[in-house]
């Protein structure tokens, strides 16, 4: 990775995890939202990769370890960090899979740590599935029903 690329990613995980001191949680989710673009055929897809767990896209398989959003109350912001890697055909039997990433992927920057692949591009679009419940914040609903009387 280039230093200033390397740069530009720590001072924006540096904002991330400084909004959990500086205004308010971060949110970790067990789901990671992604689109994915095959520039071959032009098709657009959204990709839920569940935390720890291998997902497929096109020949790429994408292992999704946090995934992390400001509250609803701070500007929004959505930010995983992902490890991408292309499969080997099913031609050959002695291929390795070759790592193409390993970082923090932001949704508000995506170029900021991009994906470089001739043929797939894949961005943070969002995080779903909140690991703990939204409490104590300011204009999230509750989740939980009020007791009938």
């Amino acid at each position: 990775m280039r230093p200033a690329r390397l740069l530009v990613t720590s001072s924006w995980l540096a904002v991330l995890a400084g909004a959990a001191d500086a205004q308010g949680p971060v949110l970790d989710h067990r789901v990671a939202v992604l689109q994915g673009l095959d520039k071959v055929t032009a098709r657009v897809s959204t990709v839920r990769a569940p935390l720890e767990e291998p997902t497929q896209f096109g020949t790429l398989e994408v292992v999704a370890h946090a995934c992390r959003e400001t509250p609803p109350t701070e500007p929004p912001e959505s930010a995983a960090f992902l490890d991408i890697r292309e499969l080997p055909p099913a031609s050959e039997v002695d291929g390795a899979p070759v790592d193409l990433f390993s970082g923090w992927m932001f949704a508000s920057s995506p170029a900021v740590s991009a994906l470089e692949h001739p043929v797939y591009d894949i961005w943070v679009i969002d995080c779903a599935e909140p690991i703990a419940p939204i409490e104590g914040i300011q204009g999230v609903p509750e989740t939980t029903a009020p007791a009938s009387e």
